[in-house]
């Protein structure tokens, strides 16, 4: 068995030293087990990732990792507001991966010009390949799966947790006077095309959200204006 001594004492500025620990973790504890922490400490870089999302205080932007805590929190909390029978548990691993492509393709802004978003999907499907490519086969599988079934949106979990992902930001824009809507000049008929998915995992939340953009509006929050 390795001691801790061994252990090179590399940060992530220097890849041969950190690949070098990864070697250690596999003589010590097996190939699987080295894939699985590979894992873990690349998916750190989420917590890099910038969004376009302000935090509530508007102090700054939020980063993917804090948006997949606060969107895994409404779940648990607002499960009961869900059209149709939800896994919850299904639910939140796919809210806990489903940024993860971000890592390497980026943050895509919701209202992004068209350019941006047509080449999305193709930046995210390499990440995924990557990123999930890490893991041993059946976990990366696994995971890769359920990413793809989020993309897809057609189970009900996946509707759910798509409906927590649009909510969430959405919510952010409301509690901050409009503040990234208005920095992007973000209109409401915008927000009410890009927040219509919502209907499909929650009547109740979605009635909601075209409330809250009439109040926006009424407030002089986000424009009125063709999208």
């Amino acid at each position: 068995m390795t001691t801790p001594s061994q252990l090179s004492t590399g940060s992530a500025d220097d890849p041969t030293a950190v690949n070098d620990l990864f070697d250690v973790i596999a003589e010590a504890a097996g190939e699987r087990l080295s894939a699985q922490i590979r894992f873990i400490i690349e998916i750190d870089k989420l917590k890099g990732i910038v969004r376009q999302t302000p935090l509530i205080d508007g102090s700054r932007n939020e980063n993917d990792a804090e948006h997949t805590w606060h969107l895994m929190t409404m779940a648990v909390i607002l499960a009961e507001f869900a059209d149709a029978d939800v896994d919850l548990t299904r639910a939140l691993r796919m809210l806990l991966i489903h940024d993860l492509v971000e890592i390497d393709a980026g943050d895509t802004f919701l209202y992004a010009n068209a350019e941006a978003k047509a080449t999305q999907a193709v930046r995210e499907r390499t990440a995924a390949d990557r990123l999930f490519g890490l893991l041993p086969d059946e976990q990366g599988q696994e995971l890769r799966a359920l990413w793809e079934e989020f993309e897809a949106h057609k189970s009900a979990d996946a509707r759910f947790a798509r409906t927590m992902d649009r909510l969430q930001p959405f919510l952010h824009n409301v509690f901050t006077g409009g503040i990234g809507w208005r920095k992007h000049g973000v209109t409401a008929d915008q927000v009410r095309d890009r927040m219509s998915v919502i209907a499909d995992g929650s009547a109740d939340l979605h009635a909601l959200v075209e409330h809250l953009i009439d109040e926006a509006v009424a407030r002089g929050h986000l424009p009125a204006g063709a999208a």
